[in-house]
């Protein structure tokens, strides 16, 4: 039995429960790498099929960005996730945890955030060495990239 399976019979929310995904969703992953956390994918992909990658031609409902020090430019990858996001979307951004290679500030992910237009509502537990910010579009933000 799945860590997920296993939670979901001890009445704890899976983690696709957490990231609030459901069937039918299209779902966005931006920032793939060999060290991404294998268990939440897999939880994602039960619920919602194939991930999507950034080249997709579809709106999508949520966006898994991946990102660690060092990947770049926060802001841009954040506004490059907003182009084929729906109004009512969610991007999560998927960090390392504090003490892990790649650590990203939470004052650097608030600010690159705000800058793109979005605010972040959450923050989760996303596996073993990751954390989940849900970063949603502000008022009036979609059309003023």
């Amino acid at each position: 039995m799945s860590a997920t399976a296993g939670q979901a019979a001890d009445g704890v929310r899976s983690l696709a429960d957490r990231f609030g995904i459901e069937p039918g969703m299209v779902v966005m992953e931006m920032g793939y790498d060999e060290d991404v956390d294998q268990d939440l994918r897999d939880a994602l992909t039960d619920r919602c099929g194939d991930l999507v990658d950034e080249d997709t031609d579809e709106v999508v409902d949520a966006v898994l960005v991946w990102y660690r020090d060092g990947d770049g430019d926060l802001f841009e990858l954040l506004v490059d996730a907003l182009g084929p996001l729906a109004d009512a979307g969610v991007v999560w951004l998927l960090t390392p945890k504090a003490g892990r290679d790649g650590h990203v500030e939470p004052s650097e992910v608030a600010e690159s955030a705000q800058t793109a237009g979005l605010q972040q509502t959450s923050t989760i537990n996303a596996g073993r060495d990751w954390s989940g910010a849900r970063l949603v579009l502000r008022r009036g933000s979609k059309g003023k990239k």
